[in-house]
């Protein structure tokens, strides 16, 4: 969604719209093509991306990744007033809070099953029988 934002934006500018945007090192390397990566100009890699399989692990990683996003989603709503732009990121950082809750409840429901068989001293996905 974020990449058909930036290319609704970016459709029809002209040299002078680059320049005098910042746009242009970015303009250099990728002309106006979608290439992923964070505000400061940073590639998006998969090491962003958190696994350790381990359920309780990787939900918090989860709760975590979707909290981050939300602040990404906030902050471009304090910056931008374009309501072209505004909706859908609204929309974005109204699900990243669902799955917020989504994965909050995940999390409760692994720690009642685990703790209920005292599970903790393990890895379930990985440790079947619960033996050291």
């Amino acid at each position: 969604m974020i990449g058909a934002i930036v290319y609704q934006l970016t459709t029809n500018m002209s040299v002078e719209d680059v320049k005098r945007c910042g746009f242009d090192a970015y303009f250099v390397d990728h002309t106006a093509g979608i290439y992923p990566q964070a505000a400061g100009g940073t590639p998006w890699t998969a090491s962003s991306m958190q696994s350790k399989g381990d359920l309780i692990a990787d939900l918090v990683e989860n709760l975590a990744a979707e909290q981050k996003a939300r602040v990404v989603y906030d902050n471009i709503l304090r910056l931008v007033d374009d309501p072209d732009v505004r909706e859908p990121i609204k929309f974005l950082r109204a699900r990243e809070i669902v799955h917020f809750q989504r994965f909050g409840e995940g999390l409760r429901l692994a720690c009642e099953k685990l703790d209920s068989k005292n599970f903790y001293a393990f890895n379930p996905s990985f440790d079947k029988c619960g033996c050291k």
